[in-house]
């Protein structure tokens, strides 16, 4: 037979030896990765919900999972996590899109300070429209507000200038931002504080060289005061729960998941200290035959979360004999509780997720052509 460029490539390069003839759950995307993340190294996590399972997962199996803001000691545990302590590295919340990272980084180190900066409610109630959902009921004044911001602004520089990986999950390309200044909110104001005004607010879909240029700029700033920090950047696999485009959305989660894979894929190609890790191949690929989504089509199963990591720890993960020996011990010395309550395992998969305040008193609509997203509409059709 004739020689040609596909006569003798490595088995990861064919369908049928790398999928396949693979055991569904232990099909591997990921081929000679840039870095390995020891055991030791200072990790932070930041992104949309699907990173809470990375960084969970990051703490029980003995990596150095770095949280730099830290409940009071007077806190129970439960309190602790109601109000989102160690829920990501710092108590930033979800971080959705390119945008709102750059922003949180430039707000950090007081680069960039937006015009609507609270949002105060009834009986005097304040929000942070940059973190809406972090404090139960809100913030008792503007100055209480103000003195956790300034206590969480410190807590954010400490972890992106102590951290020697940073792992982002990109969730969303949709959001909602100011007209006065382009501050980019978690959520459309309206939902979980604030008030929607057209003439205040807008909508914006980012694209795929707005993406690059979001995290071409975040690399390089956080290169200026972490020269040796390393980035691995992943896609969300959990859909949209709404969208405020004029399509379904369906349609909308694919756009969306594309563009963000396709910016990651520039950014690995051109960073030499950026990699990518395929989150979103292994679950909503579905290559393998297995259903990685709950009844919701939305939730990543806990076989989902398990597949991703074990890849991520295989392959992202560096360990001498000695730690992964404990970590290992750790594992089989894990008590396993027969006939779980099948709300038990969801409450140990619960996430806290913003974007799901969307669909709370949503009423669907037969939209028009001449509709326009009004405030009516806001709690329905936006950001996943």
């Amino acid at each position: 037979m004739k020689k040609h460029p596909y006569s003798r490539l490595p088995a990861h390069a064919y369908w049928r030896h790398a999928v396949a003839e693979v055991a569904p759950d232990e099909i591997d995307p990921v081929v000679d990765p840039p870095f390995r993340v020891g055991a030791r190294d200072r990790i932070v996590t930041a992104g949309s919900c699907f990173a809470q399972h990375i960084g969970r997962h990051l703490a029980a199996s003995g990596c150095n999972y770095l949280v730099t803001e830290k409940a009071h000691p007077f806190l129970t545990e439960g309190a602790a996590h109601a109000l989102n302590y160690g829920v990501y590295s710092a108590r930033y919340g979800n971080v959705y899109t390119s945008r709102q990272l750059l922003q949180l980084f430039e707000r950090a180190y007081g680069r960039f300070t937006p015009k609507e900066n609270y949002w105060v409610e009834r009986a005097g109630v304040v929000v942070d429209p940059f973190r809406p959902q972090i404090q139960e009921g809100g913030f008792n004044s503007q100055r209480e507000l103000e003195l956790d911001r300034d206590g969480h602004f410190a807590a954010v520089r400490e972890a992106f200038e102590t951290l020697d990986a940073f792992i982002f999950t990109l969730g969303l390309t949709e959001a909602w931002r100011s007209r006065e200044d382009k501050a980019v909110f978690p959520l459309c104001p309206g939902v979980a504080g604030g008030d929607y005004a057209p003439a205040r607010h807008e909508f914006v879909n980012f694209g795929v060289d707005d993406v690059v240029a979001d995290l071409t700029a975040f690399i390089a700033a956080l290169a200026a005061v972490n020269p040796g920090a390393r980035v691995i950047l992943t896609v969300s696999p959990v859909p949209l729960v709404a969208t405020a485009e004029r399509r379904h959305v369906t349609v909308s989660t694919m756009a969306s998941k594309s563009i963000l894979r396709v910016a990651c894929d520039i950014l690995e190609r051109h960073f030499s200290h950026v990699a990518y890790f395929p989150s979103y191949e292994i679950v909503a690929g579905g290559y393998g035959g297995l259903d990685y989504f709950g009844p919701d089509r939305r939730s990543v199963t806990p076989e989902g979360v398990a597949h991703v990591m074990r890849v991520f720890d295989r392959r992202f993960i560096k360990r001498n004999l000695v730690e992964e020996a404990l970590r290992r011990t750790a594992q089989a010395l894990t008590p396993v509780k027969p006939g779980a309550p099948d709300d038990a395992v969801a409450e140990a998969m619960r996430v806290m997720c913003d974007e799901e305040a969307l669909e709370l008193g949503a009423t669907p609509t037969a939209a028009t052509e001449e509709d326009e997203p009004g405030a009516e509409q806001l709690q329905g059709r936006s950001e996943g």
